[in-house]
Order: C-alpha cells, then structure tokens, then sequence
C-alpha cells in the first residue's frame, strides 16, 4: 500500500510539472509561429478544398463563385486566427517575399514553411475521409487525375487543355503578383490601410476578386503551400504518379508564385512605398500650461535623425540642437 502511495504522489507532482513545461515551450516565440501558420493554413485549405469538392462532386450544390468564396473567406478565418500571432502568411510564397525583403528573418522561414505545409497536407487528408464515399461513387471506384470523371483537382491545380505550360507559367506570375501588390497596400499604415480590425475581411475579399476575374487558367493556386502538399496526399492515396506528370504542370504552382509575390513586393517599395511623405514625428513636452491647460511646445527639440551614432556630440545642460520644425523629416520604411 506505501508503495503504491509513492507512485500516486510521484504522479500527482509530476503531471503539474510535465504541464508547465509544456506551457513554456507553447509560449515560446517560433513554437507559437509554428502552430499559428499550421492552424490558419488547416482552416484555410479546408474550407477551400471542401467548396472545390462541392463544385466536383454535387453537381448543383457547387460552383466556381462557391470555390472563390470558399477559399477568399477561409483566408479571412485564418488571418483571425493568426494574424496577430505569425502575420498567418499562409502562402510559402509570401513568407519568402518577407524574408527576401528584410521584413523578417530568414530563420523563421522553415519555421512558417513546415507549419503550412503539414497544415495543408492534414486538410487534403481531412477533405479526403469526409467526401471519400462522394469521390468512390463519383469516379466509379477509379482515383483518375484527367477525363470527365477526375477528381485529383479536388485537392491541387491542373493545366486546363485550353493553355500551354508556359502561359499558365505566367499567369501564375501575376496572379501572384496582383495578391503580394494589393497586400502590401492593404496594411502599409503610411499609405491608406484597410481600418483596423477589418485587414482580415479586406484580404478575403481580394483572394475572392482574384479568383473571379482571373481563376480560370489555371485555379490561381498563388500558393506553393496550397498546391504542393495536397499533390504529395493524392499520391499517397491512390491517385499515384500522374498528379506530377499530367502535362508537367506540377512544379508550376510551386515555383511562379515564388517570383510573382517577390516582384508584386518589389513593384509596390518602388513605385507606390517610395513616394509616400512620411510624417515628422514632433515630441511635445511633458509640462502643461496652467492657465490655459494646453501643451507647451519646447523651443529646442533633439534632432535623432541627422545625428550619427559615430559622431562626437557635447550637449550643454541647457541648450539642446535642433533641427527647424519646418524641415520635413522623410523616413524610409522597407
């Protein structure tokens, strides 16, 4: 009986042990980054691979607007899911424009990677178990990637019959482009930003306007994240190795976004974040007057900006250096 006691204290003081340290790896910065880009990406694809099935599979109980709405609206429940947390990228190929443009570190790239693409694949997986008796009485028992009764395009994108390779090759380019473009504008806070609290149904609303002016070439995959793991899961599951040979189209989706969200980013600091006037920043002082209660300006302010790190400064305990209030002070933000 004392023996058995022991374990059950041991147990009782091990089990609040095991959660704590759990909580703290949870709380750590790239594990929370992790778990936000897996999330968003899951919610996202599911919501998107499941309005592609409808339109598939149920015949009137889907459309193309459906697949449009279905992923532009699953984008907006990620970006609420994680938007605060890993910025909820959801797209590989927004992360390396990110990265490529100093905007975060390069070591948080596998980081948000891994997290999209499991969450991706476990979506394929997901929308696989929930119409799987849909896909075997549609198809006729055979998983087949073209003719009339294909349903590999449930889960990634295919060159229709209608374009060449290299054409889908730059519509994937722009429509890329076009989503990093309009991205930027929508959260640049110096230029004219969606209003706060609303960046998540602006950016749904894109990925919807997107799909319906320009989808249907070639599924505007936009998205190596979207495309690529779902393949991987159709192979697996028995579509086998015609989902990367049909028409050679499937390195498409993986490496045309890459480019068109670098130079979408690029287009946008160049023609449309350079030429913005950024506001001076003018420091008030602290002391109010007591008549009349308003903000007393001091008459010298310190000028951080034309001041080197490497320049000798001697500042006197009563007068300070200053730049005129005039002079507009424009700040770069890249």
């Amino acid at each position: 009986m004392a023996h058995r006691d022991k374990k059950r204290r041991s147990k009782m003081v091990s089990s609040p042990t095991v959660i704590t340290r759990m909580q703290a790896i949870m709380q750590k910065e790239m594990v929370r980054e992790f778990l936000a880009e897996f999330m968003s990406t899951y919610v996202m694809m599911v919501f998107g691979l499941g309005s592609v099935a409808h339109m598939v599979l149920g015949g009137k109980l889907g459309s193309f607007l459906g697949v449009n709405l279905g992923f532009g609206f699953g984008v907006t429940m990620g970006v609420h899911m994680a938007g605060n947390i890993s910025g909820a990228h959801m797209n590989a190929a927004l992360t390396f424009t990110n990265c490529a443009l100093g905007r975060m570190s390069w070591k948080k790239f596998p980081v948000y990677i891994l997290g999209q693409f499991l969450g991706s694949f476990l979506a394929a997986a997901t929308i696989y178990c929930l119409f799987y008796t849909a896909i075997i009485e549609f198809s006729g028992g055979r998983l087949t990637v073209t003719g009339p009764k294909a349903t590999a395009s449930i889960f990634a994108t295919y060159l229709p019959d209608h374009s060449t390779l290299w054409r889908g090759f730059l519509d994937e380019v722009l429509v890329t482009g076009l989503l990093q473009l309009c991205l930027f504008a929508i959260t640049d806070k110096e230029n004219n930003p969606a209003l706060q609290g609303t960046q998540a149904l602006v950016i749904g609303i894109l990925v919807v306007v997107i799909g319906i002016s320009l989808g249907m070439n070639t599924g505007y995959a936009m998205n190596p994240s979207r495309d690529l793991p779902p393949r991987f899961f159709t192979y697996i599951a028995g579509w086998g190795i015609q989902v990367f040979r049909a028409r050679d189209w499937w390195w498409v989706p993986v490496v045309a976004p890459f480019l068109g969200a670098y130079l979408g980013g690029i287009i946008y600091l160049v023609f449309i974040g350079s030429t913005i006037t950024r506001r001076p920043h003018i420091l008030e002082d602290s002391m109010m007057s007591e008549d009349r209660r308003i903000p007393v300006l001091p008459k010298t302010m310190p000028n951080p900006a034309t001041t080197s790190p490497l320049t000798p400064v001697s500042v006197s305990p009563t007068v300070r250096t200053v730049a005129p209030l005039s002079d507009p002070i424009l700040l770069e933000q890249f």
